[in-house]
């Protein structure tokens, strides 16, 4: 099978699980096999998580549909991204959103996903090195903020950057398993719900685990 019709097959299969069409339409529009590691080429549009450089992951592309979808993105909204990794996912929430601010901790991830991104014509983000569990205060209040690293818990901080209304989508749980979290801020108030089991790399720094 060619990449082309993986794709295809990929978002045939996506289809059955994420109603929201346009998470689908971007997941088309972004060229998976740009952001995995060459020798996973042949892989791109499995659905299952692959390796990158740092110890990393780009995630199983339901998982991408699924938080992306959680957000509810209808295209004005600012948005901040902890843990660019690849630029997967950064790219899908480009494409549905005003603006995105992405934090990453490790240099290289975010030197080669800002190469990807201008590459493929992004303007409406930027990246930062920094300690993802502190978010990124300079462009608060966001409209929506996704965690791409497992938490022993909600960092206060980035509830702290959540506008009135915002959608807020992390992993929390150990190390190793997680609960997908969707927490959407209400006044003083948090409604949570639970989008099932899942697994990502833990989330270190100040407000996450400790390396």
């Amino acid at each position: 099978m060619d990449l082309d019709e993986a794709r295809k097959a990929l978002m045939r299969q996506l289809m059955d699980e994420i109603w929201d069409r346009r998470v689908i339409q971007s997941m088309e529009r972004v060229p998976r096999e740009l952001f995995v590691e060459p020798g996973d080429l042949h892989q791109a549009y499995a659905n299952i998580p692959l390796p990158i450089a740092q110890g990393q992951t780009i995630s199983q592309p339901f998982i991408v549909a699924l938080m992306t979808q959680a957000l509810s993105l209808k295209g004005h909204e600012e948005v901040l991204e902890i843990g660019t990794g690849s630029g997967y996912q950064l790219a899908i929430l480009a494409e549905l959103s005003r603006h995105v601010v992405s934090v990453e901790r490790f240099k290289l991830l975010a030197e080669q996903a800002g190469q990807r991104l201008k590459l493929l014509g992004y303007t409406n983000v930027e990246i930062h090195l920094g300690n993802g569990t502190l978010g990124w205060p300079q462009g608060a209040p966001y409209q929506a903020i996704m965690v791409t690293a497992g938490a022993p818990r909600v960092p206060q901080e980035l509830l702290d950057q959540l506008d009135d209304g915002g959608r807020l989508v992390i992993p929390v749980g150990s190390r190793f398993d997680q609960d997908l979290l969707l927490l959407t801020k209400k006044g003083d108030a948090l409604v949570q719900s639970n989008l099932g089991p899942c697994r990502f790399v833990p989330l270190t720094g100040k407000a996450g685990w400790s390396d």
